[in-house]
């Protein structure tokens, strides 16, 4: 099972069009951690901002696409999306991995991503929102943060999103593909 794992995309449909084309095309489903549409009071409106059109292109998705409720999105985001927009968030099992999804604004520290991973017994714990990746192992989890490929919060303004494959995460510089990291599960 080949699973696309993106968050922050923030209205940018071209963006979105180029992680999509590149590597989610033969997923089996994409994960969503939230922010999708709107561009953020705080955030710059970029070039390829058009709402409208990224949601046209998540509906147009083959596989399904499973998102979660981020600090930007609203509940008129729901109106033009054919999937819902969950909330906090989301709980998938694939090929017996239990995969958590919240955006990252309402569990922001270490502390508070374990403990809900713990109770949820969850084998993968995605979040957004900070924009920045993350990747690492604590306890029974990995902790997965796949960066934003709009609006990249990194130092090296590296654009990104992660796939899941043979229980391998790789997260990927969508304009180099570059692997910037990957850890198997």
């Amino acid at each position: 099972m080949k699973i696309g794992i993106i968050s922050d995309t923030h209205g940018c449909h071209e963006r979105w069009s180029l992680a999509y084309d590149k590597y989610f095309k033969d997923a089996d489903m994409i994960i969503h951690a939230g922010d999708v549409l709107y561009h953020g009071p705080r955030n710059p409106m970029l070039s390829d901002y058009n709402p409208a059109k990224l949601a046209e292109k998540i509906n147009a998705c083959p596989m399904p696409v499973v998102i979660c409720r981020g600090n930007c999105d609203s509940e008129v985001d729901t109106l033009v999306l054919d999937m819902p927009i969950q909330a906090p968030y989301t709980y998938v099992v694939a090929e017996g991995l239990k995969i958590v999804t919240t955006h990252g604004h309402y569990v922001e520290t270490d502390e508070d991503k374990d403990k809900m991973a713990k109770a949820l017994k969850a084998d993968l714990f995605i979040s957004g929102h900070v924009h920045i990746n993350v990747l690492e192992k604590r306890g029974n989890t990995v902790f997965l943060n796949p960066g934003s490929p709009s609006l990249s919060k990194r130092e090296d303004k590296k654009s990104t999103v992660a796939i899941l494959e043979d229980k391998k995460i790789s997260i990927i510089d969508i304009d180099t593909d570059e692997i910037i990291m990957s850890l198997t599960l």
